[in-house]
């Protein structure tokens, strides 16, 4: 496979590669850039990346009277934060919180994306990339192994915060959250992970380390083991 990079060294993915040999190439090769490039916002392309273990981020080049210029980014971490459920961590402060709340799976997705990119900015989320994960989510069967989703948590019939991400196989992976009211983000990704671990998923990929992640037990890992924990958890099939 031929493999084009631009002047700064950054990978240039493309509809026509294969994304599995890509990924063992970037190991193989020790490419130490965070991201990669591409310019296919055509969500059977994006569904290919997330399929392959990228965490897809997108951006946005303006210049003063001219159209903005949308940059795909796919990303595959060069440290990745990886939530083993055996680790979960639940301060003592936080337990009493957890009963307060209701955590309910794949509901308000559209509402939750949209109020992250208004919370956080555009930025990364930019609008043909939240355009792209509405019609993967949209299009997909309950065959597909790549599948949009959302976790929404309520108190007393209100949302108090709300996550969206990307089930491959048996792994889910975070992308963006919310939260409303104090406590309530934490208690989120608590329930999420007992969630996912209840339901048969092999870990929750957290993405980009932080410090709130350590804290819920999450280690930081090498691309080359989240890779072999990626394959073999989005083979597993959850009835």
């Amino acid at each position: 496979m031929y493999l084009r990079y631009t002047a700064d060294g950054y990978l240039v993915i493309s509809a026509d590669d294969d994304l599995d040999l890509l990924v063992d190439i970037m190991l193989e090769t020790g490419y130490n850039e965070e991201f990669c490039l591409a310019a296919d916002f055509d969500p059977r392309f994006i569904t290919r990346l997330m399929e392959a273990g990228f965490l897809v981020m997108s951006a946005v080049i303006t210049a003063p009277d001219e159209e903005p210029f949308y940059l795909l980014l796919p990303k595959l971490h060069l440290i990745r934060s990886v939530l083993s459920f055996d680790n979960l961590h639940i301060k003592k402060s936080i337990r009493p919180h957890l009963q307060r709340f209701e955590l309910k799976p794949d509901v308000e997705f559209d509402y939750i994306l949209d109020r992250c990119v208004a919370i956080h900015g555009e930025g990364w989320l930019s609008a043909p990339l939240v355009e792209a994960i509405k019609k993967i989510r949209s299009s997909a069967g309950e065959a597909d192994i790549v599948q949009p989703t959302s976790f929404a948590l309520y108190r007393d019939g209100k949302l108090a915060a709300g996550e969206f991400g990307i089930i491959v196989g048996g792994v889910y992976t975070s992308y963006s959250g919310f939260y409303e009211e104090s406590n309530a983000g934490t208690v989120q990704l608590i329930l999420t992970a007992q969630y996912l671990q209840d339901n048969g998923f092999a870990f929750f990929d957290l993405g980009m380390p932080l410090d709130y992640k350590t804290a819920l037990g999450a280690a930081d890992i090498s691309p080359e083991e989240f890779v072999k924990l990626f394959r073999h958890g989005r083979s597993i099939f959850r009835l």
